[in-house]
């Protein structure tokens, strides 16, 4: 493990959002607030290493694993913040840069807030990003994060959780495809182009998934209609996954991040609850 950050941050039990967070040297006023410890690491696949954040309580002990897939973004201030507030719940997180092989994020420089206004020109650059990201790239990737996952002392041996935001719910979805045999429970909010009529459309691998599913879809979201959340219910219906599927009524796509103007208070408080729900179960 390369540490380049070496961040610790607290966090109070039932508080929402960045504001929560408490980085070293601050005095710890309160008692029920859990320590995090987050690090930069360097994680080898068979295409090169890719650079991840890695966020874990404190305390040493070891804890469940979960993967957490960045949205097209990247990996940036407001993943580590998401995940420093999964760590704090009881998780060994990490953020892999799914974008790696085009260099360290940010691998595409974003202003601070991002404004739709902004979206066209960065979407000129990741588009091209997200085309790599085929599903044999993503299952080789995925075999990666989950090995070195493995051999970490704060993870527990056990079944791993998944979790993906935009794109990152493709890969989800793919990586409990893919490795049935380690995921336990995987989850995707506001996902885009789940069940398409492309050949490697994620529900394909519906036989495949032993985990148990949660997707908390965007409304009214062009990138993931109706008949696509439909056809994926389908196919994980006639699966028999167990999944469990809502639609964020008024929430846009991108709901959950803060440094987006889609950003959506009530919906991203509603996603930790489903979230943490799921991998209470499972994990």
């Amino acid at each position: 493990m390369t540490a380049t950050d070496g961040a610790r941050s607290r966090f109070r039990a039932g508080t929402t959002g960045p504001g929560v967070v408490r980085r070293t040297g601050e005095r710890e006023r309160e008692s029920r607030m859990t320590v995090v410890h987050g690090t930069t690491v360097d994680i080898p696949t068979p295409d090169g290493t890719a650079d991840a954040y890695f966020a874990h309580p404190a305390d040493g002990g070891a804890r469940p694993a979960v993967l957490l897939y960045m949205d097209a973004f990247g990996l940036r201030p407001q993943l580590r913040v998401m995940a420093d507030r999964l760590a704090a719940a009881g998780y060994a997180v990490l953020v892999p840069n799914v974008f790696h092989r085009h260099g360290s994020a940010p691998v595409v420089e974003l202003p601070d807030f991002i404004s739709d206004a902004d979206r066209p020109a960065l979407f000129e650059r990741i588009l091209p990003l997200m085309g790599g990201l085929t599903a044999e790239v993503v299952a080789r990737d995925s075999g990666a994060y989950l090995e070195w996952l493995a051999g970490r002392p704060e993870a527990v041996a056990g079944p791993v959780g998944v979790t993906g935001y935009c794109l990152g719910t493709r890969l989800s979805l793919l990586t409990a495809g893919n490795h049935p045999d380690r995921v336990a429970a995987a989850a995707g909010f506001h996902g885009a182009g789940l069940a398409t009529d492309a050949p490697e459309s994620p529900h394909l691998l519906a036989d495949r998934v032993t985990a148990e599913l949660y997707f908390g879809h965007a409304d009214n979201d062009p990138s993931m209609p109706p008949e696509q959340i439909e056809r994926l219910d389908k196919a994980l219906t006639e699966a028999g996954v167990k999944h469990n599927t809502d639609v964020y009524a008024g929430a846009e796509h991108g709901y959950t991040m803060a440094d987006t103007d889609r950003y959506d208070a009530d919906a991203a408080e509603r996603h930790w609850t489903a979230l943490l729900d799921l991998f209470g179960r499972a994990l």
